[in-house]
């Protein structure tokens, strides 16, 4: 059975590659262009097996996404990573204190990120 994935990004051209790469890797992907977006896309009652997210987003950033979902139970044990261009120590730091399971850097490479999912979620 094929995975699902939510890929968070407010560039339309970033989740476009991310899918690309996640479903030619086997994964069914739903899309939202913001922290808020994928929220109210979680709430709503659709289950994914991991979430990937951006960092910097208008409305709600990737670090306040992945607070918000760790306070749902069905989310408490998901694996949730950062693909971002933000490679400091305090950014990861936050987000490793908010619940993020890993942390890719932008530009990212579609095999490393296809052998992080799948590690992620085995």
């Amino acid at each position: 059975m094929s995975k699902n994935l939510l890929i968070v990004d407010d560039s339309t051209s970033m989740r476009q590659m991310v899918a690309f790469a996640l479903t030619s890797g086997g994964y069914s992907v739903r899309e939202a262009e913001d922290g808020q977006a994928a929220l109210d896309i979680a709430k709503g009652g659709a289950r994914f097996d991991a979430v990937i997210t951006d960092v910097n987003m208008p409305r709600m950033d990737g670090i306040e996404l992945i607070r918000q979902l760790r306070q749902l139970p069905e989310y408490r044990f998901t694996p949730l990573l950062m693909l971002t261009t933000e490679s400091g120590a305090d950014k990861k730091q936050e987000g490793k204190a908010a619940g993020a399971t890993g942390w890719l850097v932008k530009p990212f490479d579609p095999e490393q990120l296809l052998a992080t999912v799948r590690k992620v979620l085995s």
